[in-house]
Parts: structure tokens; C-alpha cells; sequence
């Protein structure tokens, strides 16, 4: 084996990487060294005071793409929801509406229901106050007729007893004459005198 061989090999030293970018470029020192210019950095310090200062007067960088895309995607969200929430306002709206009407529906079945019952009932009313004043009629055209038919009777016996009294008058006449005709007394008393 050689000498190059038995030399462990070392790997370079990584240069020395700057954690911070710098955000505006340091104007570059030239010197003349033989017609070639050598950019010199400036010290760390100053290079973080010029990064402060920047900082201090630019607003703060926006990552345009991913912020407009969770932006779009946020508000797209929002939009859906929305759109959700409207179309279950709207469905709700129609439900409380059909509700609604199909309980205007029952309630106008029971009322029409109800007005035909009354309607029947007070047809049945009216029938049943005509049969009553039919009977009510017929009732007082029957006791017309028996007070007629007492009151012929009454008469009859009116006539009667007139027509016998009629005749006892002269029955008593024709008495009274005979005996007046005879001379004699009549044999019952007439009261006491």
C-alpha cells in the first residue's frame, strides 16, 4: 500500500451557511487589487441591523399562493355553508308551510263538518217544530170541536129544560084555571105562610 492509501481520508469542512438570507444586497466594497474587484461582506451586525431596518419599513411577506388558496378554500366552505344553511331555512320555511296549510285543510273539513251537522240538526229542529205545530193545530181544532159539540149539548139541554118549563107553566095554567073553573083548592101546600 502507499502513503495516500494509508491516510484516512477527511471529508471538507461545509462553508458556513448563512440562516438568515439577507433581504437587500450590501452595496459591494471594491478594492483595486491587480484589475480584479473583491466583494467584501459586511460584519454579521450590520448585515442584521440593514435586515431590522428593512424589516421595520416593507410589510411582512405574504405567501400569495397558499394563503388565496386556503382563502378560496375557506370561503368556499363558508359559501356551501351558507348555501346548507339556506336550503335548510328554505325547506324548513316549506314544511312549516305545508303544516300549515294542511292543518288550514283539517281545520276547514271540521268547520264545514260542523256546520252541516248544525245545518241537519236544525233542519231536524225546524221538522220536528212543524210536526209540533201541526199537532198543536190539530190538538186545537179537536177541542174547538169538543167545545162546539159541549156547547151544542149545552144548548140542547137549555132547550129542554126551557121546553119543560115551558110546559109545567101550563100544566100550572090549566090547574090553576080548573080549579078556578071548580072551585076546589089544590092539595099539595105551597110553602109555609
Amino acid at each position: 500500500m502507499t502513503e495516500l492509501q494509508n491516510k484516512p481520508e477527511t471529508a471538507p469542512a461545509p462553508a458556513p451557511v448563512n440562516p438568515e438570507p439577507p433581504l437587500a444586497e450590501a452595496p459591494p466594497v471594491a478594492a483595486a487589487v491587480d484589475e480584479k474587484a473583491v466583494v467584501v461582506q459586511p460584519p454579521v451586525e450590520e448585515t442584521k441591523a440593514l435586515a431590522v431596518v428593512e424589516k421595520e419599513n416593507t410589510p411582512a411577506p405574504v405567501p400569495v399562493a397558499k394563503k388565496g388558496s386556503l382563502d378560496r378554500d375557506i370561503a368556499l366552505a363558508q359559501v356551501e355553508k351558507e348555501k346548507r344553511l339556506s336550503y335548510v331555512k328554505a325547506w324548513e320555511e316549506s314544511e312549516k308551510s305545508k303544516a300549515e296549510n294542511k292543518a288550514q285543510k283539517k281545520l276547514s273539513a271540521v268547520t264545514a263538518w260542523e256546520n252541516s251537522k248544525k245545518a241537519a240538526l236544525e233542519a231536524e229542529l225546524r221538522k220536528i217544530e212543524e210536526q209540533l205545530e201541526k199537532k198543536k193545530a190539530e190538538y186545537a181544532e179537536r177541542m174547538k170541536n169538543k167545545i162546539a159539540l159541549i156547547h151544542k149539548q149545552a144548548e140542547e139541554k137549555r132547550a129542554m129544560v126551557e121546553a119543560k118549563r115551558g110546559e109545567e107553566f101550563l100544566k100550572a095554567e090549566e090547574l090553576a084555571a080548573k080549579h078556578r073553573a071548580t072551585g076546589t083548592t089544590p092539595k099539595k101546600s105551597i110553602g109555609c105562610f
